[in-house]
């Protein structure tokens, strides 16, 4: 059970595949030029998965001496390392959620758990929830939404606030977010948003298919 995408199991072929058929955003278009010679020049250091990239390139300092190594431009590197970061972004906390009560996160906190990543290996199953609500004397019924936004922020691009509307807008799950008509997912967004005013800014359709597609690389861990 992983809270994040396991990158070990995608190997370099199948990632720059993926980076070539991906509709990425502007700043990150450089990682489609040269990708053949830039790909099998990382791969001759022996770099097999994306994990091993994800390490390679882990810090600055890595980064700069597998420039050298490998003879691809420290720059593509930089928009490369980026791109992986994106697969595994910062955990969101349990108190940045709109209409979490103070009871909860208080009681949640005392056991250590304020961010999604913590809470994970809690809600995963039913009967995990129903353990964790009886421990914690937080309502079911929050443990619940709870979980549902925790599975959410699972997703690429997806912070607190989004992670609300989804699940208000009934795209509850990674699964459905997966499966959803970006097209439809993105009037049902809208049309609740004028309705209820959840967020200021623009989310428009390209955003809603990017927010698609990253739900598909995502496993579907928590039962509901």
């Amino acid at each position: 059970m992983s809270y994040y995408i396991d990158l070990q199991k995608i190997t370099l072929d199948a990632y720059k595949q993926k980076l070539i058929d991906s509709d990425l955003l502007p700043s990150r278009m450089i990682l489609k030029e040269e990708i053949d010679a830039n790909f099998e020049r990382i791969k001759k250091q022996n770099v097999q998965n994306v994990e091993d990239l994800f390490l390679v390139l882990k810090t600055k300092k890595k980064l700069q001496r597998f420039a050298a190594q490998s003879g691809v431009d420290e720059a593509y590197l930089t928009i490369l390392r980026r791109e992986l970061n994106s697969h595994r972004p910062q955990p969101n906390k349990i108190r940045d959620f709109p209409d979490v009560t103070e009871e909860a996160i208080s009681k949640l906190a005392l056991e250590g758990l304020t961010n999604t990543l913590q809470l994970f290996p809690y809600i995963l199953t039913p009967q995990d929830r129903r353990t964790l609500a009886n421990k914690t004397e937080v309502p079911g019924q929050e443990v619940e939404k709870l979980a549902h936004l925790t599975d959410l922020s699972r997703i690429r691009w997806v912070n607190h606030t989004f992670a609300s509307v989804l699940y208000k807008a009934n795209y509850d799950s990674v699964e459905k977010v997966a499966h959803a008509d970006y097209q439809t997912l993105y009037e049902d967004v809208k049309k609740l948003n004028e309705e209820k005013n959840l967020y200021k800014g623009h989310i428009g359709v390209h955003d809603m298919k990017l927010c698609v597609v990253a739900a598909q690389d995502v496993s579907l861990e928590i039962e509901f």
